[in-house]
């Protein structure tokens, strides 16, 4: 790790909680199809023995930091942020760990980085799309980013998407910041932030192909989570107008 800063270094964070049976196919598409990136796996303790099955992929473009228990999505990148700051990354990428974002498709987001702070990869927009996701819950999620990006005032079609890249800037800018959500709210926040510090925002559409092994992380706790930060960042903005 002693390439200089200005170099474009690329850091995929990868949070992780139970993903033993996702983990190794997720590195090694990553590793097939971006090369050059860097990985870090960030590991909540897991129970399954995820951080184990991390451990054995370290190499020098692998690494792998341990939390003591699992504190949810936002920390956990927060966490990641902090430790690809201190190694002086350019950019950083959020992707999860279930096989949900596609690593193929990273080519695309970064195709498109070095002019913008942030590229959200959107589900919800022409060329984007969901696979095996039940009309529910495509409904709830749909329903969820247009409250949120009409509330907050934002022209965003998937505020929660959980695979984006963000800009060395960007991201200290979250580090100084006192985000106040845990989980996919965190998403929400971030681009709030970037829209507030007039930093540029593109789209880039992604196939979200639902996990087929392990399971989900979304509860009822971390939808109604978002709803009331969102809510209340709602009131906020249209209390400031006045």
């Amino acid at each position: 790790m002693n390439e200089e800063l200005g170099t474009d270094r690329t850091l995929v964070i990868i949070p992780t909680y139970n993903e033993a049976a996702n983990i190794k196919d997720v590195i090694a598409r990553l590793q097939i199809s971006q090369p050059k990136v860097d990985i870090l796996i960030v590991d909540d303790n897991s129970p399954d023995g995820t951080g184990k099955i991390a451990d054995s992929l370290v190499n020098t473009k692998i690494f792998v930091l341990h939390r003591d228990q699992k504190a949810g999505l936002g920390p956990a990148y927060l966490a990641g942020f902090t430790w690809g700051i201190s190694q002086n990354y350019d950019f950083f990428v959020e992707m999860d760990a279930d096989g949900s974002h596609q690593p193929e498709e990273l080519v695309d987001l970064l195709s498109v980085a070095q002019q913008c702070d942030l590229v959200l990869g959107t589900r919800w927009m022409p060329g984007g799309a969901v696979v095996n996701w039940p009309i529910g819950r495509r409904l709830i999620s749909k329903f969820g980013t247009k409250y949120a990006s009409t509330v907050l005032g934002l022209p965003y079609r998937d505020l929660t998407s959980g695979y984006r890249v963000l800009s060395r800037p960007l991201v200290k800018d979250i580090l100084d910041s006192d985000l106040q959500t845990l989980g996919y709210g965190f998403q929400i926040e971030i681009v709030r932030l970037a829209a507030a510090d007039k930093l540029k925002i593109v789209e880039v559409p992604i196939t979200f192909v639902e996990r087929v092994a392990g399971r989900s992380k979304m509860s009822g706790k971390i939808v109604l989570e978002a709803f009331w930060m969102t809510t209340w960042w709602g009131f906020q903005r249209m209390f400031n107008r006045r």
